[in-house]
Formats: C-alpha cells, structure tokens, sequence
C-alpha cells in the first residue's frame, strides 16, 4: 500500500515537463520522462487517491524532485499555472474526452504561447485541423521565420494507433511489421529461426530470444536470453544458426501498402433474399409462365395479352369468363385456385424481407461454419483501432462487446463485421463468436481480469488456440505468460500493454523529436525517429559506420532534401509536387559506411528507448535543443 504524502511538494519550475491526466498512459509517461530521459515532470491529475494516482505517488516517491505532483478538479487556468504552464518546455493532455483535452490545450497555450503540446486524440480528423490551427497561429505569431525554421510545437497522437499495430502483429503471424512514414513503408520482417527470407535485409534491428530456452519467445527468465536490439556485426554472426532476427527487409511506396477490404456500400442482396424467398419467386414465375401459355394456347391471340389475362386471373381480379369457352373458363378456375393458395406464401414474402432488412442494416450474427478467423474482445478506443487495422489486412473478424453503444459496434456495422453482444464471462457467448474454430484471441478490454478470464475460458475450449492479451502489468503479465506457457506448451500467448507501446511515442514528440514509430520486438519497443544531425555531437561529424552505436540507435536513411524543401513532418501524408520547390523530398536507405554526417543533414534513426534518450542528451548532461523541423 503506497502511503500518499500529506504536503506536495512545490513543482520545479525551470526546463520542466507537464503531464495532465491520471490514468495508465499518464503514470507510463511520467515514469518514461522522469526516468529515461532523466527530466523533471509535474503530473496534474485530480487525485492522488483514485484511478492511477496512487502509482503516480508512489513514483513521486521514489524518485523526489524529479517527480511532483499538483491535484485539481480541473486543469483550469490556475491549475496550469500551478503546475508551471509559465515556463514548461512541453506539455502533455491525456485526458479521457478529446474536448477536455483541446480545452485544455487552447488554455496553456494562450498562457504560454512558446509551449510544446502533445495532445491525445481519439478523432484523428479533428486532430488533424486542431494541429494546422495551432501551427498557423505560431506562423503568424512569428512572421520573420521561414516555414522549416519554426519548432513545430504540436502534436496529436493516439495511443489507440500507435499500439494497434503492435497488437494486430502479435495476433497476426507472418506479416511484417511496419512503420509508415508518409508515403514510405519501413518493412521489418521476423525471420525465426531456420527461416532466411526471400528479400535481402537492409540491416538486422534485433536478435529475437533465445530459440532453446523459451520457443515462445517471450520468455524474461535468466535461463533464456533475452531480445537484443540494435546488435553489431559481431552479435549478429555469433546468433546465426541460434536466434532468430527481426530485419529491416524493404522500404517501398504506397503500392506496398495493403489494400483494405471493401465495404458493401449497399446492403448485398443474398442477406436480403433467403433460399426459401427465392424458390417462392421461382414457383411464382414457373406458374405465371405456365398460365400464359395454356392461356394463349387456349384463346388465342397476342402472347403479351395472353400473358397479361394469365396474370389477372392468378390474382383473381380479372372479369369471370362467362360466354366462353368451356377450356377458358376452367384454366381460369384452376389459376384463382392457385392464386388462393400462393397468396399466405406472399404475405410470407413480404414479411420475411423486412425481418431480412431489419436484420441486415443491424449487427451480424456470425456464420455457422465460420473458421479460421480472429476473435476480438473489446471494442473500446483500442479494440475499434485495431477492428480497422484487421478490416485493412482482409482479416475475417468476430467481434464480441457488453456495451451495445461502444465506439467499435457503429465501425463494425458499417463494415459488415460479425458483433456478439455479450458478456464474455458467462458460458456459450465465446461459443457464439466460433473460437473453437478460430485462429486466435484478442482480449483488448479495459479490465485485465476480464481479459485473463476470457483467455483462460478460450484455451478450455480450444487448447491450441493463440492469445493476445491486453494487460497493464508488466510483472502480471510475464507471470501470467509462463504459467500459460507451462500450461499449454503447444499453444502460444502473447501479453501487451497499450500504455507501455504508446508512452515512448508520447515522451519522444514532448522531447521535440518527430517519431515515426515503434515496432515491438518481444516485450520491448524499438523506435524510428528523425533526427536534425546539428546539435548531436554523437551524429555530426561522424560516419555512418561511427555513428553507429550497438544497442543504443543506429542511422538508416539520410533525407535528401535541402532544409528549404524538407517536409517538416515525415509522418505526415507527402504534400503534392507543384507546392514544393523541387521535386518530392526522398529518403536515401543504402548509405555508404563513410558518408559524413553534415550538421544540416536530416536522418531516420532506430533507437532504443535508452538510446533515444541518451542521443537527446549534450555531454554536459544537458537534453539537446528541439530540431528545427521536428514536432
């Protein structure tokens, strides 16, 4: 039980970190700035007695003065100021709501204008102007700079995107992990062992665990090695034949890219027209057809007036056939006979395609024979993330939620995807979602005992099935992981948190560097960022063969574009050519060893958390200055 101090101690004011929020991500991110990065963070959160205040506490004490803390109901203007707004480097909103979020947002800037933000959205749309807004003000705020020379003091992320790629790949096996950057896609590809690929590797990122000791490769006793990121030319001969390697095995433009599943985008008429409806139609037809001939056959005539007397008398409204014909006047008698009899089969029709309709234009309901498909529990922030990254990969997909109004169920319905609505602990609602026949698990709630409860219930009824789990404790998690491992030795189980993956995106884009993204390697994070080569004494100057630093970063692509012509955001999609002044900037991935690193140069690095945080740093201990072109 953590004991929650009785006086705060008053927030450091010079060179200062801001974080506001209280949940998970908040407690990961202040314990990634503080001590990664060695930074003095202020948390404003509303109490230090709920959600994940009292963890928050417990960091502030084992780590003072690096770590205060300000309570307040609401960041309101004096509770920003409180926390030292005035004179913060960065400042980050992890609020629940993205209104209170811009609110707050719009607050600290018009308090400090020179402020870095950070922002978490779950709209990427709004976050999207919310950052042209921002960055337009500073424009105008500064009209002397040239575009490349302002500090982009914006950013939006989410923890839902940044984490759904690390989930869909751990549920996923044998696609490649990838980072997009504008129109770029960086490929890392695992190669398990006695796998050696069909495409050359650029360069190996990391050696994967120790194959013998742990065949699961999660394993984090001393007995298995772990994973080694960023290894040199030495480890990397010294694992052949013993350890798999994550490599970075392609860099290719948008037409690499999947092409997503298209959605109907009218309701598909075999869900309208059940078997049965359509052999009555096909009844229908036969008969009218059979009526217009006799009928023809009968009294002569113009086939279509045949046809069309047929039909009024199959409906009995035509006039009796008095004065006729004796043959006319049975065919007209044995039509209304049948007439009679089809008509309950109609108004069977009718109603069945309205149920059909009602049916359709609401959730799914699994196919009975589905197999082979994925099981996604939870569709929270996260869970509809990942819902559209799999939609994307034309993965088939059932997913099953509690809540009926869930952010998920509205993207589910529109893309035709199977909901169970349900709640996962009780008996026969994973039957329902087919897991038996699936080909793994994701249980992406919010609660961690939901998530084991569910996983534990999956492996009863299919043993061999794959587990993705969304859990918050790093400890939890790797218990958890050996005793289903032990448990169930065929079956594999893989163990993710959300505010884990998203934490060293969140404190990169506050440490003003541009992160392009993280790719998991086991249960560790390997970033990509950009990086301005002035101002980093371990870059500039150097080659790329001495800037090289095993297990800490190691430089991939070099930008060829000049400082006037760079895209101030390499994540962001590639503007058009008629806006630039040459041609499109390009990203040169096969440098030679001795090129010189130029102090102008723009570069794409892979680091380490550690690694990243300790390039930030100047010799004199001293984080470096944000790069000119990097949010």
């Amino acid at each position: 039980m953590t004991t929650l101090p009785s006086q705060l101690p008053r927030p450091v004011r010079n060179g200062h970190l801001v974080v506001v929020g209280d949940d998970a991500l908040a407690f990961r991110l202040a314990e990634e700035l503080s001590g990664v990065y060695g930074m003095p963070v202020t948390v404003l959160l509303r109490s230090l007695r709920r959600d994940h205040g009292p963890r928050i506490a417990g960091l502030m004490q084992e780590r003072p003065g690096r770590v205060t803390v300000v309570e307040a109901a609401q960041p309101d203007d004096d509770a920003l100021r409180e926390a030292g707004i005035a004179d913060a480097v960065a400042l980050a909103l992890l609020l629940q709501d993205d209104r209170s979020n811009i609110h707050a947002a719009l607050r600290a800037r018009r308090i400090n204008p020179d402020v870095r933000l950070v922002l978490r959205l779950f709209n990427r749309k709004l976050g999207r102007h919310l950052e042209e807004m921002l960055e337009r003000a500073v424009a105008i705020r500064a009209p002397h700079l040239r575009s490349y020379e302002l500090d982009s003091s914006t950013t939006v992320l989410s923890d839902a995107d940044t984490a759904a790629p690390a989930l869909v790949a751990a549920a996923v096996v044998g696609h490649s992990k990838v980072v997009q950057a504008g129109g770029l896609l960086l490929r890392a590809k695992e190669r398990p062992l006695g796998i050696d690929g069909s495409r050359p590797a650029l360069c190996t990122l990391a050696l994967l665990s120790d194959s013998a000791a742990d065949p699961g490769g999660e394993d984090t006793e001393p007995a298995g090695e772990g994973p080694h990121l960023l290894p040199d030319q030495q480890a990397v001969d010294r694992a052949e034949g013993i350890r798999g390697r994550v490599v970075l095995e392609a860099i290719t433009r948008g037409p690499g890219q999947p092409a997503p599943r298209r959605t109907p985008s009218r309701l598909p008429l075999r869900e309208l027209f059940s078997r049965r409806l359509l052999a009555t139609l096909a009844v229908l037809i036969a008969l009218q057809v059979l009526f217009a001939l006799l009928t023809w056959r009968v009294s002569g005539g113009p086939p279509l007036r045949a046809a069309y007397m047929a039909m009024l008398d199959l409906l009995n409204i035509n006039d009796p056939a008095i004065g006729e014909g004796r043959g006319r006047q049975v065919l007209q008698l044995l039509s209304g006979l049948a007439g009679m009899a089809l008509l309950p089969v109609m108004f069977a029709m009718v109603l069945e395609s309205l149920g059909a309709f009602r049916a359709a234009s609401s959730l799914r309901s699994p196919p009975r024979r589905l197999s082979g498909h994925l099981v996604l529990l939870g569709l929270g922030k996260v869970g509809s993330r990942v819902l559209e990254r799999l939609n994307e990969l034309g993965m088939d997909v059932v997913c099953v939620e509690q809540d009926p109004e869930a952010r998920g169920v509205a993207v589910a319905r529109a893309r035709r995807i199977p909901v169970v609505i349900g709640d996962v602990t009780e008996e026969g609602v994973l039957e329902s979602a087919n897991v038996a026949r699936s080909r793994a698990l994701l249980a992406l709630t919010s609660n961690d005992s939901i998530n084991l409860e569910a996983a534990l219930y999956a492996r009863q009824i299919e043993p061999r099935l794959r587990v993705v789990m969304r859990l918050f404790d790093d400890e939890f998690a790797t218990t958890v992981y050996r005793a289903m491992r032990d448990s169930y030795p065929e079956a594999r189980t893989r163990s993710r948190s959300v505010s884990s993956l998203a934490a060293p995106a969140f404190a990169g884009a506050m440490m003003g560097r541009q992160i392009l993204g993280a790719i998991p390697v086991e249960r560790r994070v390997l970033l990509f960022a950009a990086v301005e080569v002035g101002g980093h004494p371990a870059l500039e100057g150097r080659t790329v063969e001495e800037a090289f630093e095993p297990d800490a970063w190691r430089v991939l692509a070099l930008d060829l574009a000049g400082p006037e012509d760079r895209r101030p955001d390499l994540a962001a999609a590639p503007e058009p050519v008629h806006r630039l002044r040459s041609h499109p900037p390009e990203l040169e991935w096969e440098l030679h060893p001795g090129y010189v690193l130029q102090p102008e140069d723009r570069v794409v690095i892979a680091a380490t958390r550690h690694g990243l945080a300790r390039l930030l740093r100047q010799p004199d201990g001293r984080t470096a200055s944000p790069d000119p072109t990097a949010p």
